[in-house]
């Protein structure tokens, strides 16, 4: 079971008796926090949680009898160590779902769901200097404020449930199955919020990629999208470099990430990896096909260009979903195009399992995966906070791939 092993290759396990693993040494932890509280209240706190893994392990496997499982669960300290060996897997889990948005945008927190502003840097006075006469006197410029970004947050999550009577036909595989498949959700989510800022129904985002950003489209016209290629990357390059600040200096980027579609990753990644690029150069010495002379360059890309595959492209774009093709600068340098946002303090997804409207007639707290009190039913909920925004489209170019 991978959940629970992959805890066990991250912690010091041993083996021990249920009674010397789980009886009361404590109480008071399990508030929120109920794991760090118990790790400064108990000693080897992860090797009780590597040998609670190890122990569930066990169970799931067969190599201990089920009933071991609910014997553990009467103890007060096992729901806990249980807990936090499932909040290992669902992070486990989504940190394990591939990503690219680090990549192309950059984190931001805010600190609660009012969200925050984000201010460009104030533009003006870091332009060339103007020359000044004997005695004239020095031009004056003033400084312009740019509109504020509003980086907001949203809430999202999922219950699953399932009976008490599923949990035991299934042999404990819904223990398995339910926290990787909720770490992956909350991965899911961000990955399509990010792709979303710069993919449209058409191929690039006609927020990010039209209007007064029109030059932002490679060849530097909407009606010339060219296919990936070595020469569309030489245009896409030019119309980078040719894109100004606010006061109308060069940009440079030193860093660029190609993202393409599954269909291209094959042609990106030959591009950039290719040891030589072959050039034509007319008015040459030597006489081929082209009428100029053949010059064998070193593929410059290699140093410049890093690739990515995004698979949500051909799903969010309903048409040039397997052609498009964007060019990112560096989102830790200067200009940074996308934004993921976070709540400070809650950047990975939070895994929660009800607790049992009930006690039993003899007294004691119920286990949860006996259910709740009226029908038995068993709950799992993540919760996960994020949000995306979009900051300068001067940062990235785009192509549609269609060539027209």
């Amino acid at each position: 079971m991978p959940g629970f092993m992959d805890t066990l290759d991250t912690l010091a396990s041993e083996r021990a008796t249920i009674r010397d693993l789980f009886a009361t040494e404590g109480s008071g932890a399990a508030d929120s926090r109920r794991a760090t509280a118990l790790s400064r209240r108990l000693p080897g706190y992860d090797r009780r949680v590597a040998t609670a893994a190890g122990f569930i392990a066990d169970v799931i496997e067969g190599r201990r009898p089920s009933h071991h499982f609910t014997e553990a669960m009467t103890t007060d300290d096992f729901p806990i160590l249980f807990g936090d060996i499932l909040d290992r897997q669902v992070l486990a889990s989504y940190r394990e779902a591939p990503r690219i948005w680090p990549m192309i945008a950059k984190k931001r927190t805010v600190r609660d769901f009012k969200g925050a502003k984000l201010f460009p840097p104030v533009t003006g006075a870091d332009g060339r200097l103007d020359e000044v006469g004997q005695l004239d006197e020095y031009p004056a410029e003033s400084l312009d404020e740019q509109a504020a970004i509003t980086l907001a947050i949203s809430k999202f999550g999922r219950r699953v449930a399932f009976s008490w009577e599923a949990g035991l036909n299934d042999d404990l595989d819904q223990l398995k199955d339910i926290p990787q498949r909720l770490g992956k959700a909350a991965r899911r989510t961000e990955n399509y919020a990010a792709s979303e800022l710069y993919v449209g129904t058409a191929g690039p985002h006609a927020t990010l990629y039209s209007g007064s950003n029109i030059i932002n489209i490679a060849n530097g016209a909407a009606a010339d999208n060219p296919p990936l290629s070595i020469a569309a990357l030489t245009d896409a390059f030019t119309v980078w470099g040719n894109i100004t600040d606010e006061v109308s200096e060069p940009i440079v980027h030193e860093l660029a990430t190609l993202v393409v579609p599954p269909a291209l990753e094959v042609t990106a990644n030959n591009i950039i990896n290719a040891t030589a690029v072959e050039l034509t150069t007319l008015g040459g010495t030597r006489d081929d096909n082209a009428g100029g002379a053949r010059l064998l360059a070193a593929n410059w890309m290699a140093r410049r260009l890093r690739v990515e595959v995004d698979p949500l492209i051909p799903i969010i774009a309903d048409t040039n979903g397997t052609t498009s093709w964007f060019l990112f600068g560096d989102p830790q340098a200067d200009r940074e195009a996308l934004a993921m946002v976070f709540l400070r303090g809650f950047e990975d997804p939070s895994m929660w399992i009800k607790t049992p409207n009930a006690r039993r007639v003899g007294g004691g707290d119920v286990d949860p995966m006996d259910g709740d009190f009226d029908t038995d039913g068993i709950q799992y909920r993540v919760r996960h906070v994020t949000g995306s925004a979009r900051i300068d489209s001067r940062a990235t170019v785009a192509s549609n791939g269609s060539g027209a």
